[in-house]
């Protein structure tokens, strides 16, 4: 197992107690949760306090260039990260993936949207509660990391190889946080308006520089060349493939 992959574990497991706690603390001391609420945010000091400094710091670490503390596949976005291929780049090729990638993405989009917006006619209709949206917002952190360690079910439309390759990893923040809009006060919007810059950057990035994005143009991102093995369960059923495929053709299975 690599480094990165234990790495992953351990914040899941982190993240599975955040998850716990948080329950407990709805329970026992929900004042705690009125940091949600208008401007008291700078109101006092609460425990998620520190949580919110986790999350922001997390979506800082995915719009500026870091080297080696994130994940390829959340940093192949920027040019520091980008290894162009040693043949000629195929354009009309890397355009056709970008458009069919981006159409798959935009399906997921929709249908996330669809869900979220069920979320907020239950919220607008006082079937649920803020702090409901704000445990449903834990939950999708922790499922963040099921997807990207056990098994994502947005493989079933996006057809990615693996995380490393994935068109939509860093628009996990923006679907976390999404819940929270109709939550209101600093504290959500803050989160929400973060992470949609983050996924704008990303976006913006995917149109500005698509070589960046596609394994046929980008060498960093072929199985040959993973370091980060985050998601084995797919590159140990692709490794036989990809290595008796070393060629490197448009058809070659890659990780």
């Amino acid at each position: 197992m690599s480094e990165t992959r234990k790495i992953y574990f351990v914040r899941l497991a982190g993240r599975c107690a955040i998850l716990l706690l948080c329950a407990a603390a709805a329970l026992t001391h929900p004042e705690y949760f009125s940091i949600l609420e208008g401007m008291n945010f700078f109101r006092g000091f609460s425990p998620l306090h520190l949580l919110w400094c986790v999350w922001v710091v997390d979506m800082i670490l995915q719009i500026v260039p870091i080297k080696n503390k994130v994940p390829l596949g959340s940093q192949k976005l920027w040019a520091n990260r980008f290894r162009p291929i040693r043949e000629k780049i195929n354009y009309q090729a890397l355009k056709s993936y970008i458009i069919t990638t981006t159409l798959a993405a935009y399906k997921v989009f929709i249908l996330w949207c669809t869900l979220i917006l069920g979320l907020g006619v239950l919220f607008y209709l006082d079937i649920i509660q803020p702090l409901t949206l704000f445990m449903i917002s834990l939950f999708f952190y922790v499922c963040d990391l099921i997807c990207v360690l056990i098994w994502c079910p947005f493989r079933l439309i996006m057809k990615n190889r693996c995380c490393t390759t994935c068109r939509i990893f860093n628009w996990d923040h923006l679907m976390m946080f999404s819940p929270l809009i109709f939550v209101g006060g600093f504290y959500c919007i803050s989160l929400v308006v973060l992470s949609a810059a983050a996924w704008l950057v990303w976006e913006l990035c995917v149109m500005m520089y698509p070589e960046r994005f596609w394994v046929h143009s980008n060498a960093a991102l072929q199985c040959s060349e993973c370091t980060d093995k985050l998601c084995t369960q797919y590159c140990q059923k692709l490794r036989p493939q990809d290595e008796s495929s070393q060629s490197g053709g448009l058809n070659s299975p890659t990780c």
